[in-house]
């Protein structure tokens, strides 16, 4: 019988919900402190992981949930380029 390979599961930040890590976007500080969109997921730093929703990046904004997530100040400039990076992804 062939083993069935274990999906990696994250939570966003956002809306709390659990989905395969490949669904998700990730967001890492690096260890320069800088904070951007992880689009390999491959990037050295503390990642966290939003749902590829546009719904989940604007909330990630309006609630500064990267500050909460990093325990550092996340300047209003970062969620800008974050959910411009974002929509120009799209």
């Amino acid at each position: 019988m062939p083993v069935q390979k274990k999906i990696p599961m994250r939570t966003c930040i956002a809306c709390r919900e659990e989905k395969p890590k490949k669904e998700m976007l990730r967001v890492v500080r690096n260890a320069a402190g800088e904070i951007r969109l992880d689009f390999s997921g491959k990037l050295p730093g503390r990642g966290a992981y939003v749902c590829g929703s546009e719904a989940c990046i604007r909330k990630l904004k309006k609630y500064r949930l990267l500050n909460k997530t990093f325990s550092a100040d996340v300047a209003p400039e970062v969620y800008d380029a974050i959910e411009e990076e974002f929509l120009r992804a799209k």
